[in-house]
């Protein structure tokens, strides 16, 4: 399932794009707390780009970067929170959630967690190391991905089908890499923070559903924006 999961056909469904579309808002708000201007400000420029590539509306980016940069007349504080605790079959799993209401949020989380185990901070933390992803495609025939991450300067990659690639990198590193990889023929189509399980869990058949249908509940509360499950496979 690779670092990060994500519900199966969400980006199909009409009510899963706009989900989309409100976590990419959120990103590109919280980005524009540092400044308004792409040129200058990095986290700001990759959150625009993968809303772009995800098809939002110029004027939604537009409203988003100035709400996030004081520019309008309203005023929306979002803070990162994060959860940790157990899916079914002691499964760890981190949460991390763009919330303005952290009451709310921490109300959705004990709901979504009832089938699993709800843990504090730390508790499963050190089951993952915390590294920059970088999601990238290939644009090359011949690009090697091997080759990319060492010339480009990431520890580690992991291979998916199609030409994906998610290149792993030291979180100090994130935005030099991303920024080297086009150069060897990759197209960075994400690029943040976030945790890599260090021994995942092997399950399938019923086993396996049932997390599914866990992460699902859980990805399912308007104010998760990230989903890091020690799942293989």
């Amino acid at each position: 399932m690779g670092a990060q999961w994500k519900a199966k056909g969400k980006a199909e469904a009409a009510n899963a794009r706009g989900k989309i579309f409100t976590k990419l808002s959120r990103e590109i708000t919280v980005s524009a707390r540092a400044g308004a201007d792409p040129d200058t400000n990095a986290a700001l420029r990759m959150a625009v780009e993968q809303a772009r590539k995800a098809s939002m509306p110029k004027d939604t980016i537009e409203r988003a970067i100035k709400k996030g940069a004081g520019l309008l007349n309203e005023t929306v504080n979002y803070e990162l929170v994060t959860y940790e605790g157990y899916a079914p079959h002691q499964v760890p799993v981190i949460v991390e959630c763009l919330t303005d209401n952290k009451n709310r949020t921490a109300s959705g989380m004990r709901v979504a967690f009832r089938n699993g185990q709800l843990g504090s901070s730390g508790s499963v933390a050190w089951t993952f190391d915390y590294l920059g992803l970088i999601e990238a495609t290939a644009e090359k025939a011949d690009a090697n991905a091997e080759e990319a991450a060492i010339e480009a300067g990431a520890q580690d990659l992991e291979e998916g089908e199609n030409g994906e690639v998610l290149f792993m990198t030291d979180p100090s590193d994130l935005m030099a890499v991303a920024a080297a990889l086009p150069e060897f023929g990759y197209s960075v189509q994400s690029a943040k923070l976030g945790y890599v399980p260090k021994n995942p869990v092997s399950l399938e058949g019923d086993a396996l559903a049932e997390v599914e249908a866990f992460l699902e509940k859980v990805e399912a509360d308007d104010d998760v924006q990230n989903i890091y499950v020690g799942l293989a496979g």
